[in-house]
């Protein structure tokens, strides 16, 4: 009888830890810097059934559109951050969803964020195809990922980057 109550107990435990790291490759999050290295804000990332939710909230920034993107390296290193590699693009795609060529667009593409006459900024956006599992399609793959903010906003069309400039603010996304 001991036996079988043990047995139950151990099978609850591994279940419950199961559950733990299931629920902890559902959501990931980045603290966004600037290119003087203060953090400027945060982003939070949630699995969905059709990619990923990523939620940013940033300040210090100038007024308009900027591009933001997922980038192929979690590195983050200021002022330039070039360490963050190019667009995530596991699926060899062309750059922005008004791209006419197929297919399109990088997994990494996003909307412009719009930034307020203050300089804050609060967007959702949707990165379709991406995952916080494992596979290509995962945002973290053996190196990482980060997420990016450009000077400049992007034309959503434009090989490689939808001419948005340099890069003003990195995250590096983590568990």
């Amino acid at each position: 009888m001991r036996f079988r109550l043990f047995v139950v107990i151990a099978g609850l435990l591994g279940f419950a830890a199961l559950q733990v790291a299931a629920a902890a490759s559902k959501s990931a999050h980045a603290d966004i810097v600037s290119a003087k290295g203060t953090q400027i804000g945060t982003a939070k990332i949630t699995a969905t059934s059709k990619g990923v939710k990523i939620e940013v909230k940033v300040t210090q920034l100038t007024p308009g559109e900027h591009g933001i993107h997922i980038h192929t390296v979690g590195k983050c290193e200021a002022p330039a951050f070039t360490t963050a590699g190019g667009h995530f693009n596991p699926t060899s795609a062309h750059h922005g969803v008004h791209n006419t060529q197929d297919p399109h667009p990088h997994l990494g593409d996003l909307m412009n964020l719009v930034v307020d006459k203050k300089g804050n900024a609060k967007a959702t956006f949707l990165a379709n195809g991406v995952t916080l599992g494992d596979g290509p399609n995962s945002l973290f793959h053996d190196g990482g990922t980060s997420l990016v903010i450009h000077a400049k906003e992007d034309d959503l069309m434009s090989d490689p980057s939808g001419n948005s400039g340099d890069r003003i603010a990195c995250g590096v996304i983590e568990k």
